[in-house]
């Protein structure tokens, strides 16, 4: 079963599955995050949704460049966590499954490409503190042997 993060789902609303994938990438001591400005100020690990028919990994890929404007290589998987949350930019209850990966930031080409979206380079026991939700510090903390 895979664990979930965050308040519980409630049993009187209904949830939308959205599936994506997130990358912990780690170069030279610090960590890649992304800051997002909408719907509010939040660090997060870099990823985003799946599309339909796309794998996790070119998700991966995709999403990581989109948000950080870095290429990325060696992704291994980490694992997957489970949280229930409402998504304000698409009106959603979601029950969002991350599959989180290990990866490393090999080549930037420019900033990032989605609007609102910020790469920040830090600590990783700055960036476990900053995380915007507890599953994404829990997998940086496993991955990266946080204290």
């Amino acid at each position: 079963m895979t664990r979930i993060y965050g308040p519980n789902p409630d049993p009187a609303r209904r949830y939308t599955p959205r599936h994506g994938a997130y990358g912990v990438l780690e170069r030279e001591g610090l960590v890649l995050l992304t800051l997002q400005e909408e719907p509010q100020m939040e660090f997060q690990l870099p990823g985003g949704g799946i599309d339909p028919g796309e794998s996790p990994l070119r998700a991966l890929h995709r999403e990581v460049m989109e948000e950080t404007g870095w290429r990325i290589a060696a992704p291994r998987r980490l694992g997957a966590f489970r949280r229930f949350t409402y998504m304000p930019e698409y009106d959603l209850w979601a029950e969002k499954i991350c599959h989180i990966y290990a990866a490393r930031p090999i080549l930037r080409h420019g900033p990032p490409s989605e609007p609102g979206h910020h790469a920040v380079w830090m600590a990783p026991e700055t960036a476990y503190d900053l995380l915007g939700n507890r599953g994404d510090a829990a997998f940086l903390k496993s991955a990266l042997r946080v204290r």
